[in-house]
């Protein structure tokens, strides 16, 4: 993109800014001939990590210029809602649902793949990204994942906060599919925030 001379202009364009943009497309390139500021996004910490996970996932996982005006007002919800939130878990494991969805690969959360039979709350389950879940045995290995946590995703109640670890792995595995075998950088980025948290005090 080319244009936007003034400082105005360039302060602007910054990361988690929302901007009402005028421009023109030039081949690839496009040229910016104005940039409004509509809201600012401020956030550190967990919920910043958060915001930049998400941007990535936009970028990696849609194509170029595509319109989703009803994953973009998802989108401007869960940065409102990031903005003072104490935790992001949650939030995101909803965006990455609705990501899919908007992608036509919403997953099946509520029955099992192949007999149909409703999820159960009390059950775990195990599941495969391009079918579904399936009743969880002990040879199927792994941890599963809980009736309830499915149950919530696919209600959007909040889960059992035990329930989060297994939603975030399995969210990932559906996300994994259509990346190309090439991860994302903010994923390194949140684990290396995890094993180094910041100091007290």
């Amino acid at each position: 993109m080319r244009g936007a001379r003034t400082q105005t202009a360039r302060a602007d364009l910054q990361p988690l800014r929302r901007l009402r943009l005028s421009y023109s497309r030039q081949g690839e390139m496009g040229r910016l001939h104005a940039a409004e500021l509509v809201a600012i996004h401020a956030l550190s910490g967990e919920a910043l990590l958060a915001a930049l996970y998400v941007n990535e996932l936009l970028v990696r996982l849609l194509a170029r210029e595509d319109a989703h005006a009803r994953l973009f007002a998802q989108y401007q919800t869960l940065l409102e809602q990031l903005v003072g939130a104490r935790a992001s878990a949650w939030l995101l494991r909803r965006f990455e649902r609705d990501l899919l969805g908007a992608m036509g690969y919403a997953p099946l959360l509520e029955c099992e793949a192949e007999s149909g039979v409703p999820v159960q709350a009390g059950l775990r389950y195990a599941y495969v990204p391009e079918r579904g879940p399936l009743r969880w045995q002990p040879q199927l290995g792994g941890r599963g994942v809980s009736g309830a946590a499915l149950l919530a995703l696919a209600h959007d109640q909040p889960p059992a906060t035990q329930d989060l670890p297994d939603l975030r792995r399995l969210l990932r595995e559906l996300i994994s599919v259509h990346l190309g075998g090439r991860a994302l950088a903010s994923w390194s980025l949140a684990g290396l925030a995890r094993s180094h948290p910041p100091a007290a005090g």
